[in-house]
């Protein structure tokens, strides 16, 4: 299966055929997503940047295991199959995140409990801030 993600634009100097053209080319490996050039910081900050955190992210599901008993290989093995797993239902049913978060919280369980932890704690806010700041940065670096 195709798991190559780019995005595409063109410029003043490309006719639609062109970016067109590229555009199929592109998915001839993959996914290529026709964006306007003023989003292409954008697509660093979320796409290029983002495996950093998510490799942040599942850092800290091994270290929270380990917290509570897990050796370090179990749990990072545990952590990274579950952050796999998960994208791989996203990717699939093409349901929106929120849909497959609310299918797997059951009222008063562990997952709302965690759910609300991390809502407390200002993961989603820590998130979009990270996307904000290196798109920011992506964007410096363009001027230069």
């Amino acid at each position: 299966k195709k798991k190559k993600y780019s995005a595409v634009c063109g410029n003043q100097g490309a006719s639609d055929a062109d970016v067109e053209l590229v555009v199929k080319l592109m998915q001839a490996v993959g996914t290529a997503y026709k964006v306007e050039e003023k989003l292409l910081d954008a697509v660093t900050g979320l796409s290029g940047s983002g495996p950093a955190f998510v490799y942040m992210f599942i850092e800290a599901l091994s270290d929270a295991g380990v917290k509570n008993g897990l050796p370090r290989d179990i749990s990072t093995g545990l952590a990274a199959q579950t952050v796999l797993g998960a994208a791989k239902m996203v990717m699939d049913t093409k349901l929106h995140p929120a849909v497959l978060k609310e299918q797997v919280t059951s009222p008063g369980g562990t997952t709302i409990a965690g759910v609300a932890a991390l809502e407390r704690n200002g993961l989603r806010n820590a998130v979009i801030s990270a996307v904000d700041d290196a798109t920011k940065r992506a964007q410096e670096l363009g001027k230069h």
